[in-house]
């Protein structure tokens, strides 16, 4: 509506009020070019030509032309083109000839009264000349009619226009309200559904590009949230699950000692032992808990220190020799000629114990785990390999997400669920690259490459 007021406001202005500017400009120029094309085509063209020529511009024009010799007369009988006021009335061509004359130019340009009409007159006059001398002259004139009869028109024309598209700008601006905010009010409403928890809200992007390409973007949106709403209740279901557990068992085996075992010393220490075992399995998953979200929030730091990889291996393996003999595991670890690494120590023995520890829990049942470590010309390749079930192939994308346990597994599963969140984690810190290998039925590798390596 306002570029529509703003058109017609320009249009007012400039139609109405500087019409009879424009017009009496344009009728000086047409005079002006009208007079230099008949001079200019005397002097090349035939004596018949050139009154052609005269004939022409001056009915194209609108404009009178008096063509007269030498001596202020009439070149021809019929001397005047078109309806004016100049030819020789109180020997007025004589007097226009003397003025041509006492010219520097040799050229006048005059605005009169027309004594009959009262209209304004331009009066264009100049010699025709052949060589240096004066053959004739050229009279040109044209009468200024004023416009106002004409604005008036325009005026009564404009303002019926102006109504008709006012109204019919009105008609197009609801439509194209209604039509580019419905779609908007429909997501609107949408949004709030899914604000208030509705992940399966649905999101009407129809009416044009921009609404879809919003819909689309609010669909993307609600179904990563939905994923994070769902991983936020596994979250706490597992977390809920995994403190219940052994809380549930150092009350109860507290209990125990204050009314069973409590003068029993063997019974006593057995329960302890119980006790302090599900202690530390507590205060494990705490642990953990808090190491990762330390990792993701980004608020540790890597300390990178330099070490050699094949006896930090060594000696990470050798703290599992207790589990190893008391349980009746195998962990055969392969080593390369030593490298010395440049990485965060802390953080990559972590990520190390939690591979081996993983790759426990799942190995089948000859109890088998293999460490590999290759030298590369780019850095060293550490391998974690179980003789488990394996990992379906959908699946493996998984295996790295938060409390995300394989079901291919005959054991009872020790630890967190945490572990390799947190491999994830360290691993995206150093920007190292990572993954995992799997065949059904034969086991699973994981693997990860250091890159910051220097000879020995």
């Amino acid at each position: 509506m306002i570029f529509t007021i703003i058109v017609f406001a320009l249009l007012w202005f400039f139609q109405i009020f500087f019409l009879q500017n424009f017009y009496e400009r344009m009728r000086i120029r047409s005079a002006a070019k009208s007079m230099e094309c008949i001079a200019d085509s005397y002097s090349r063209a035939s004596k018949e030509d050139f009154y052609d020529t005269v004939n022409r511009i001056g009915y194209e024009n609108d404009v009178c032309v008096q063509v007269l010799d030498k001596y202020a007369r009439p070149a021809k009988k019929k001397h005047v083109i078109g309806d004016c006021m100049i030819h020789d009335r109180g020997n007025s061509n004589a007097a226009l000839c003397e003025m041509i004359d006492a010219s520097d130019s040799g050229v006048i340009r005059l605005k009169v009264k027309n004594p009959r009409s009262g209209y304004d007159m331009l009066i264009y006059g100049c010699r025709l000349e052949s060589g240096d001398s004066v053959d004739g002259y050229l009279l040109l004139n044209s009468v200024l009619v004023p416009v106002g009869s004409t604005v008036d028109i325009i005026k009564r024309q404009l303002m019926i226009i102006t109504l008709i598209l006012i109204v019919f700008a009105f008609i197009l601006s609801l439509y194209l309200a209604r039509r580019i905010a419905m779609p908007i009010d429909r997501i609107t409403k949408s949004a709030e559904q899914l604000a208030k928890g509705d992940f399966n809200t649905k999101f009407d992007g129809r009416g044009y590009l921009e609404a879809k390409q919003l819909a689309d973007a609010l669909i993307y949106a609600e179904n990563e949230l939905s994923k994070v709403d769902t991983m936020q209740r596994d979250l706490i279901a597992n977390v809920s699950h995994d403190l219940r557990t052994p809380l549930t068992m150092l009350k109860a085996y507290a209990e125990m000692i204050r009314d069973l075992s409590g003068d029993n010393p063997v019974k006593r220490n057995e329960h302890l032992e119980i006790i302090i075992s599900e202690t530390d399995r507590l205060a494990l998953l705490v642990n953990d808990m808090l190491d990762l979200s330390k990792l993701e929030s980004g608020k540790q730091k890597l300390t990178p220190s330099e070490f050699g990889i094949s006896g930090k291996l060594g000696e990470i393996i050798g703290r599992f020799k207790g589990l190893s003999d008391k349980n009746g595991y195998q962990i055969h670890f392969t080593p390369d000629e030593e490298r010395t690494v440049c990485c965060d120590v802390v953080k990559i023995e972590q990520v190390i114990y939690n591979l081996i520890n993983n790759a426990i829990n799942y190995t089948g049942d000859d109890k088998q785990v293999f460490v590999r470590q290759i030298n590369c010309a780019d850095g060293v390749l550490i391998e974690v390999e179980d003789t488990g079930d394996g990992i379906e192939e959908d699946k493996i994308k998984l295996i790295f997400d938060k409390y995300y346990r394989s079901e291919n597994h005959k054991r009872e599963v020790v630890g967190t669920g945490l572990g390799l969140s947190i491999v994830k984690a360290v691993l995206k810190m150093h920007n190292y690259d990572y993954g995992v290998r799997s065949t059904l039925g034969k086991g699973s590798t994981f693997w990860f490459k250091i890159n910051d390596v220097k000879e020995k």
